[in-house]
This record gives structure tokens, sequence and C-alpha cells, in this order.
């Protein structure tokens, strides 16, 4: 079963108590993002109010005891868009979600040939389809065993650093 539109929303809305992510490209093409993406590489900031629902979301879910978190899996040098997306990710953390970076350029993937996906509950996955540029085909539930998505999890959260170390550590290596 695919998810869009307000099924896809009612995801979020109905996880009881965490939803979270594994990011493995180094580009996503979003077109929400295109022109916020454009002013970045132009040299404009980003700002908050580019990605406000979000950071509205992640905030309303932590004040209802519920979390969100992710890791995103990758290699130096950074892509254009990961350093967009970095920019964001700093809104995301202050906002309540719990961001962390797992740089595998000097070191093997401990998750490698995972997919990208988000677990809801460490119950439910779906499973994030991307062309190879990044655009995004679908997303399918998934409906197989989940222990090793939560294999996934647990080995990508003890081998990443949060966001804000990971970006401290960075001394134009990017």
């Amino acid at each position: 079963m695919h998810l869009a539109g307000d099924d896809w929303q009612n995801a979020f809305d109905s996880m009881q108590q965490e939803a979270w992510r594994l990011e493995t490209l180094p580009v996503y093409r979003v077109s929400d993002e295109e022109e916020v993406i454009r002013r970045f590489l132009a040299g404009q900031p980003v700002v908050r109010e580019d990605s406000q629902p979000w950071y509205d979301q992640i905030k309303a879910y932590g004040a209802s005891g519920r979390t969100v978190g992710r890791v995103h899996v990758l290699t130096r040098p950074l892509t254009d868009y990961l350093r967009f997306e970095f920019d964001h990710y700093r809104f995301n953390v202050e906002a309540g979600e719990d961001v962390r970076i797992l740089d595998v350029t000097d070191r093997p993937n401990p998750v490698r040939g995972v997919q990208d996906f988000w677990m809801f509950d460490r119950k439910r996955v779906v499973l994030m389809h991307y062309e190879e540029d990044g655009t995004q085909i679908n997303r399918e539930v998934y409906e197989g065993d989940v222990e090793p998505f939560r294999e996934c999890q647990r080995i990508a959260v003890a081998e990443s650093v949060p966001f804000e170390e990971y970006v401290k550590g960075l001394d134009g290596r990017s």
C-alpha cells in the first residue's frame, strides 16, 4: 500500500511515541524546496520560515510527549544539497528533533544496503522509494517483519553522532 496526502500525514499524527527516519541519499529532489535551494545556492541563508510547518509539527509532537528522530548516512565532501539540508537541520534540532549524522567517509557503512525508511512506534515501517537523482517515487507501507528495521535503527543511532557535535567537528572538512 502506498501512502500519500492525508494518509501520509496520518502516519505521523497517529504515532503514539516515536517517528524515526533513516536517510541515505546525498541529494533529495523535492519540488517544494526548489526555490529555497535556489536562494541558498545564491548565497542567501536558510531561515526557519522555510521549513516552518515541519518545525511546528516537531514542536507539537514534543509537547505531547512524542519524539521525532533521524540518522543521515553520508560521505564527504558534502553535496550542495547536504549543505542546504544541514541549514534546515539546525532548526529541526531547535524544535526538538533528534538529528544524527553517520559519516562513513573513512569507514565501512554499518547499514549499507538499507534503503530510506520511516518507522513509527518501532512497529510500522514505510519504505521511501527514490529515483537515482533523489526524486521520490512513492512511499510504501512495509508488510514484513520490522525487526531488521529496529536493528538498523539501533546500529545507526549507536554509530552516529548528534548533528550539532558533527558540525562542530567538520572544521573545514566538508
